[in-house]
């Protein structure tokens, strides 16, 4: 079987596809040897990787118009804020022109619908989630808190339960420890057992470390619900997610918290999918590395779960980064599609980890993996995927299709304008500072000090009683208690599976592809 044969044997899938490129041997571009990729294998998840300017973002670009297109959204995470100009359409020059006439294809530019979304004080619409819907196991595993420690969390989150007291910002279980340790000390203890002050003192120092890096922009109300990330436009086309993170690249804790806690509640909520035709949802997530770096093994233990489980609700999770060696292997395992961009070779140690990259890839007759991975030119990269049987097709050297999007980022003033179009934005960039365990113990602890007063007049006490009743009726008919029972089925999911086991600015001018 010739060259040719083989890539169109094994790049031909029944169902609904998107097409990459067209495959490359010894310097030739067979334009009828089309590479495609399967919907219905893409929540076997993947892997986009390369050097700096080799072609990976519109890599990702190409996959999400082509997944927007087949009405499947898209969350993609922007660290590096060059992901923008999928929301406006491209522009046909005679370096496209040519790799168009090489693919044999046709160019049409065209916009992709877009919503931004943030963490921090960006513009775009605010992501956030209280500390109760994170559960006592998975705040745990983000604090990166011992047995004993996450023992003492699981019992606050018990204590808070049984005495009415939402925990929806940091600022609320702060306020829950120092009460355990000093006034609430007694009773803490004839309920559920003493707590060691030590450990306490440990819990609360890496809540400050979370405090730091700024993260109670991210814990609060109101919580983004996860059926906003699968909206569709008016033409029935999939809502590209960007998250604008362009700031965190500094605070590697926010971002890895926001993404456990985003891959938990998607995991907790979506309902078993089984074998589907097409997934319900694709995660990009840019600069990869950033999730890994300083995680220990419990986080790495908790990814890997989520990971290996997803699939299984329709949802595919794809890891950008430089080197697939900064992948850990237990998940880069899991990654059926890998979509590998050229890596440069300095150093001896380059050397040795292109060639540890090039035994990611299954054996093939027509290439010589290690020499080639350092010889493709930008837009082009080795590609190997699941077919709809799932065994992974030939390896294959590919020149990728130009994506139809805008091949640079959007000025401030077109950010903006697709900002003022967002039909969730009010939803959600509302303040809401409800009544919770913070003011509840505020003011427990102020009664306290006046029983322990001289008794007060028959008319001051009947306002001290209409005062608690005002307090409690605005307990039980704020958002609180709404906010409680939805998230009750999704900790109960959580706790019962251990938590399953467990910058810069927008004007600035890209790099050309080509």
């Amino acid at each position: 079987m010739t060259f040719e044969e083989k890539i169109i044997q094994s790049y031909t899938f029944k169902g609904e596809t998107i097409c990459l490129g067209a495959a490359i041997n010894e310097g030739k571009v067979y334009g009828d040897s089309k590479v495609y990729l399967p919907l219905k294998t893409m929540n076997r998840h993947g892997l986009i990787a390369g050097a700096t300017g080799t072609g990976k973002t519109k890599t990702l670009q190409l996959i999400a118009e082509g997944l927007s297109k087949a009405s499947i959204p898209v969350l993609m995470m922007d660290i590096k804020g060059d992901l923008s100009g999928i929301g406006a359409s491209g522009t046909l020059n005679d370096k496209i022109k040519e790799r168009c006439d090489l693919l044999k294809i046709n160019y049409t530019p065209e916009a992709t619908p877009i919503e931004f979304l943030t963490l921090s004080n960006e513009p775009g619409t605010k992501l956030r989630a209280t500390v109760l819907e994170f559960g006592p196991v998975l705040f745990s595993k983000i604090l990166g808190l011992n047995d004993t420690q996450s023992s003492i969390v699981s019992m606050i989150f018990k204590y808070c339960d049984d005495h009415h007291l939402p925990l929806l910002d940091l600022k609320d279980i702060i306020r829950v420890l120092q009460y355990l340790t000093n006034e609430g000390k007694d009773e803490i203890k004839a309920e559920y057992g003493n707590i060691s002050t030590q450990s306490t003192g440990t819990i609360l120092r890496k809540i400050v470390e979370l405090q730091q890096q700024k993260a109670e922009m991210f814990f609060g109300e109101k919580s983004f619900e996860v059926d906003d990330l699968m909206r569709y436009n008016d033409e029935g086309k999939g809502m590209v997610s960007i998250v604008r993170v362009t700031d965190l690249q500094d605070r590697p804790k926010l971002f890895s918290t926001f993404m456990l806690q985003m891959l938990a509640e998607l995991y907790a909520i979506l309902p078993e999918a089984g074998d589907l035709d097409k997934p319900k949802l694709v995660l990009f997530l840019d600069e990869a590395h950033l999730i890994f770096q300083d995680a220990g093994s419990a986080l790495l233990q908790q990814l890997e779960t989520i990971i290996k489980l997803i699939r299984s609700k329709g949802v595919g999770i794809f890891f950008i980064t430089q080197n697939p060696n900064d992948i850990p292997q237990s998940i880069l395992g899991q990654l059926g599609l890998k979509v590998q961009h050229a890596l440069r070779a300095f150093t001896a140690k380059d050397r040795e980890d292109i060639v540890k990259v090039s035994k990611n890839f299954p054996d093939t007759a027509f290439y010589k993996t290690d020499d080639l991975i350092t010889k493709m030119g930008i837009g082009e990269a080795l590609i190997t995927l699941l077919n709809e049987k799932g065994i992974p097709t030939e390896l294959v050297h590919t020149m990728i299709c130009p994506p139809c999007g805008r091949m640079d980022v959007l000025n401030n003033d077109e950010i903006q304008s697709i900002i003022n179009q967002s039909k969730i934005i009010n939803k959600y960039n509302q303040v809401i500072d409800e009544i919770s365990a913070y003011e509840l113990l505020n003011q427990k602890i102020q009664n306290i000090k006046e029983e322990q007063e001289p008794k007060t007049t028959p008319t001051a006490e009947r306002s001290k009683q209409k005062t608690e009743k005002s307090t409690l009726d605005s307990i039980l008919s704020s958002s609180i208690t709404k906010q409680v029972g939805r998230t009750a089925a999704s900790i109960v999911t959580r706790t019962l599976l251990g938590v399953l086991g467990f910058g810069g600015s927008s004007t600035r001018k890209k790099k050309g592809w080509f």
